[in-house]
């Protein structure tokens, strides 16, 4: 198929080059699925927590939605450009070494998103401007690699654990468009929650069969070996549990996060078993599938969890 487009890049229409962009590295029906759920259950619980009653209110909660996406959107953009001379030279197939679109193009994106981000976030106040420049600064630090480009790409374990440190202050925006004004225990626990919960995500879509690694591809299946890798894996999902049911204290919903983050880390023990008992191709992609779910499963449950609080 890739192929066959490539053939017609030149007579592929502007939309139609966004729109194969867009399916192929930020596929917005999954991504703005799993950020809704993320923006609410953080919204809503910030919300809990802060002792109020009542459904939130729409404008904020809309604003957290569309700002976030947008931070998503932002950060791919970025990699866009760091992975660039490695794309080329080792995943051509990319849509950005394919000439589908371009970078100056993917820049002028980032700058018009920063414009809709600022603009939604003037209308609820100062404050919720000041929490978006953090997230852009700490973006901007990513961009550059903290200034330590080939130290960190010589350390896959501090590189992530790096960059994930974006994701807590994302959900500091969120809670400040949901009224927070100093920070509370219980977010600093959907903090960390937050936190091991994308790393989870980080390496689950990184580990692979031996069959399906590539020449220039970190993995950290490659690089840890796939045992370690799994294990990581598993031991990130279990602190994001640990977390969330620290978080769940706050909002009535400890035992049934436990009973469901409990049972979705013993289908994942199950997925990472059989991984290493088979690694045949195609299999890794069991622990990105597993990812998504552990993400929608542990951010609805402490939003419903939030929302039942604030609606009795």
């Amino acid at each position: 198929m890739r192929g066959h487009e490539d053939r017609f890049t030149g007579t592929l229409s502007f939309a139609a080059r966004w729109r194969l962009y867009f399916r192929e590295r930020f596929p917005l029906h999954l991504h703005a699925l799993v950020i809704a759920i993320f923006s609410w259950s953080s919204f809503t619980y910030s919300w809990a927590v802060q002792g109020r009653r009542g459904l939130p209110v729409a404008l904020p909660l809309a604003v957290a939605f569309a700002v976030v996406l947008l931070f998503f959107l932002q950060l791919r953009i970025l990699d866009e450009f760091k992975d660039f001379s490695e794309d080329l030279r080792f995943r051509p197939y990319r849509p950005v070494p394919r000439g589908i679109v371009t970078l100056r193009s993917l820049g002028w994106l980032g700058v018009i998103a920063a414009g809709i981000q600022a603009t939604a976030s003037a209308l609820l106040g100062t404050h919720v401007l000041i929490a978006l420049v953090v997230v852009w600064a700490y973006s901007g630090l990513m961009a550059v690699e903290f200034f330590a480009h080939t130290w960190l790409k010589a350390h896959a374990l501090v590189y992530m654990a790096s960059h994930m440190v974006i994701v807590p202050f994302i959900v500091a925006y969120v809670a400040t468009c949901a009224g927070v004004r100093a920070m509370m225990a219980p977010l600093l626990w959907l903090a960390a929650m937050s936190y091991m919960s994308f790393c989870v995500f980080e390496i689950g879509r990184k580990i692979r069969s031996p069959a399906d690694e590539q020449e220039g591809v970190e993995t950290y299946s490659a690089l840890w070996g796939r045992r370690r890798a799994v294990f990581g894996w598993l031991t990130a999902m279990a602190g994001a549990g640990a977390f969330a049911a620290l978080a769940a204290r706050h909002v009535d919903a400890l035992a049934l996060t436990v009973g469901l983050t409990a049972s979705v880390l013993a289908l994942a023990t199950g997925v990472g078993a059989k991984f290493l008992a088979d690694p045949k191709p195609g299999r890794g992609k069991m622990f990105l599938a597993m990812s998504g779910v552990w993400l929608i499963v542990i951010y609805l449950v402490l939003g419903i969890g939030a929302w039942l609080r604030i609606r009795n």
